[in-house]
């Protein structure tokens, strides 16, 4: 009783704690992966590689950062989410230091796409799923914050990069990177709290539960995944992550080939990073007003209209604008599709219906950016892989449209917000 009164007198809404654990594990996470572009002509210097081969370093961490949900949220469902986000903090430290040391694009893979990969993959499901318990009215707002850390880390972290590649060279600026995540990610993962009702608290700081939707209350893992909206979902993300991650690759090798500068092509990313972390606090937030299905449709809508400005970019100021409209659709698509699980399935499973709906993603992340890459070195162009990912996008907008109104047809048995 003492605890619970002590939480119920406190000032500030433990929520708000777990979303900035959950922006500090995004930030340091998705900030050290997004780094790559910056790191991928120093890879092919140093090991003599194609464009191709080393692209596929990012898209197997991304592969395993989002395939590894399916196992990290119903661990996390079962064992709480803090001890997964610091096991995932310490491998993303250990496989930036590994990295820092590898003598061949081989030891690359191994090194930072197995720490990164599982590291992210570890921490990220079950930090998103436990902000989702915390918040019921204000679950948007609180999701685009917590996932706008991937933002402010693609804002910040990739000019980071940039300068500690020019001044100590790729293997140091690894190695510095691998400290940052030990240190700072693996230290704000300990406020990690996978519910409420351990401290006496209930969602949005309430008092009182919400009436007509416990917060425990929800679908299996099994009953979301043979769901038709689950599917359709599935179906979507698969085929917009195809094109989604192209941006983070190869906006700065495609810079560079427009003979734009190393910095300023650098800085291309951290643009993405401001449109993004506009997305996520602004998008995430509306979304709660205005429908957050009705949302995740546009999202793909502009993400598609703003890969379509890229494809007919060539300068560094109609690129700069074509990442920041990407970055706030993008950041917006982040932000609001946990939101769309909680709102369909309940929050009894939501990081393993989360981490299943993942691996979506993950096959995308996996075959786009390498696609890409090998597309170029066929090609010597980036033309075909940017059309194709924004195409990609149209189609996924029409899997949800059509899902949702089969879905209405059919009045299907679970949560809507």
């Amino acid at each position: 009783m003492a605890r619970q009164a002590a939480g119920a007198e406190s000032r500030i809404f433990y929520g708000w704690f777990v979303v900035a654990a959950a922006f500090a594990i995004t930030f340091i996470g998705f900030g050290c992966a997004y780094t790559f572009s910056s790191f991928l002509e120093p890879l092919e210097h140093e090991f003599g590689a194609s464009r191709g081969s080393v692209s596929l370093v990012f898209s197997l961490a991304g592969f395993l950062y989002f395939g590894l949900g399916i196992v990290s949220g119903p661990l996390a469902d079962r064992f709480g989410s803090r001890p997964l986000a610091v096991i995932g903090m310490v491998l993303v430290g250990l496989g930036l230091a590994l990295a820092s040391a590898a003598r061949s694009l081989v030891e690359v893979y191994a090194a930072y796409s197995l720490g990164v990969g599982l590291g992210v993959g570890c921490a990220y499901v079950p930090a998103i799923g436990a902000v989702q318990r915390w918040f019921v009215r204000r679950r948007g707002f609180a999701s685009g914050i917590a996932v706008s850390g991937i933002g402010v880390g693609t804002l910040a972290m990739p000019p980071l990069a940039s300068f500690l590649i020019a001044s100590l060279g790729w293997r140091s600026a690894y190695l510095a990177l691998g400290a940052l995540a030990l240190v700072l990610g693996g230290g704000m993962a300990l406020l990690i709290e996978n519910d409420p009702q351990r401290r006496g608290l209930h969602p949005d700081g309430d008092g009182l539960p919400q009436a007509g939707r416990p917060q425990a209350a929800g679908a299996t893992v099994a009953e979301a995944i043979r769901s038709p909206r689950f599917i359709s979902l599935y179906a979507a993300c698969l085929i917009c992550s195809f094109g989604v991650f192209v941006p983070f690759v190869h906006l700065v090798p495609f810079a560079r080939d427009h003979g734009i500068t190393a910095s300023w092509a650098a800085l291309l990313l951290s643009v993405i990073g401001i449109g993004s972390t506009a997305g996520r606090f602004l998008l995430g937030g509306l979304a709660d007003s205005m429908g957050r299905e009705r949302s995740l449709v546009l999202m793909f809508v502009g993400m598609a209209l703003a890969l379509a400005i890229w494809a007919v970019s060539g300068n560094v100021w109609s690129l700069a604008a074509f990442a920041f409209v990407y970055g706030v659709f993008y950041g917006g698509w982040v932000a609001i599709l946990p939101a769309v699980v909680m709102d369909y399935f309940g929050g009894r499973n939501v990081s393993g219906i989360i981490g299943v709906l993942y691996t979506s993603v993950a096959f995308g992340t996996l075959i786009g950016p390498s696609a890409a890459g090998y597309a170029f070195d066929l090609s010597h162009s980036y033309e075909l892989a940017i059309v194709a990912s924004a195409a990609t996008n149209v189609v996924a907008a029409v899997v949800v449209i059509l899902a949702s109104r089969s879905a209405r047809r059919a009045a299907e048995p679970f949560f809507e917000g």
